[in-house]
């Protein structure tokens, strides 16, 4: 193994069309994570690929070439092989996600299926029976919990909902947006801040007012969320808060400490201009 000074950690993300500047939640999950790795002494080795097969050969020359001591897993899939990998490789990890994903691996954990609710709750209370959600892509666990969330709340509050998938990026919000609007949704909830910029932007184009005819609401509450014109609800997650959480679960698992969950602090919406 390398020297106690030496010591890194690996975050991989698989991305076919988008680069990591284009996603504010990662930026604030790292900050967090080198708030508590740096004083510990521990770097963060970040390399995004274009598929997940890519990644998982990142795990098995890292592991190889003994590069990290430690990685962090994201965007589990059900039954993700990259679980099985890092155990034969023998890499200290974490995942964020669901504990279901993780099979004797620490998770930090979100109720993704509550907040969805959560969201749907906050628009049902404002009138709107036509909510539309784009959703990030559905072989994801957490995206699978928030269709569930917002389709259960939907039932119990006799809405119809619109579903669309997108990928997270710029393109697929406005895409998908296209595709909704066909059902006459009055609401539109987003799995994250750009699709939900992307929505505006449709909207603005087509001569949709916000929140005038369509109310806008975004899954993670970035700095985009308050610039954007309207300014975004959003779902406000304490995404530095998170990734700390997944800095000390990779310490101990680093240490051979027993595999444990660590609760994600509860999010809360905040209602700007974006919803009427």
């Amino acid at each position: 193994m390398v020297t106690q000074a030496q010591r890194r950690v690996g975050l991989v993300l698989a991305r076919a069309s988008r680069v990591l500047g284009e996603e504010p939640y990662y930026h604030e999950f790292l900050e967090g994570l080198e708030r508590v790795l740096a004083p510990a002494g521990v770097s963060v080795l970040v390399k995004v690929v274009t598929d997940r097969e890519a990644e998982n050969e990142t795990y098995e020359r890292w592991a190889a070439g003994k590069q990290v001591d430690g990685v962090v897993l994201v965007d589990l899939t059900t039954e993700d092989d990259r679980v099985a990998l890092v155990h034969r490789l023998g890499l200290p990890a974490v995942v964020l996600g669901a504990p279901s994903t993780a099979s004797g691996l620490p998770t930090v954990w979100t109720d993704d299926a509550g907040f969805a609710r959560e969201a749907v709750r906050f628009l049902a209370e404002r009138g709107h029976e036509v909510i539309g959600h784009i959703s990030g892509p559905m072989s994801f666990v957490h995206t699978q919990l928030r269709r569930e969330g917002t389709e259960a709340e939907a039932a119990t509050r006799g809405l119809r909902l619109l579903h669309g998938e997108g990928d997270y990026s710029y393109d697929s919000g406005r895409a998908v947006t296209a595709d909704l609007l066909g059902g006459g949704p009055t609401a539109i909830v987003c799995d994250n801040d750009l699709m939900a910029l992307a929505v505006l932007d449709e909207l603005r184009e087509r001569g949709v007012a916000v929140p005038g005819d369509i109310s806008v609401v975004a899954w993670d509450d970035s700095a985009l969320c308050q610039l954007a014109v309207p300014a975004l609800s959003a779902m406000s997650h304490d995404v530095g808060r998170i990734g700390e959480l997944a800095a000390r679960a990779l310490l101990d698992a680093m240490t051979g400490a027993a595999p444990a969950v660590y609760q994600a602090p509860t999010a809360h919406l905040v209602a700007r201009a974006s919803t009427r």
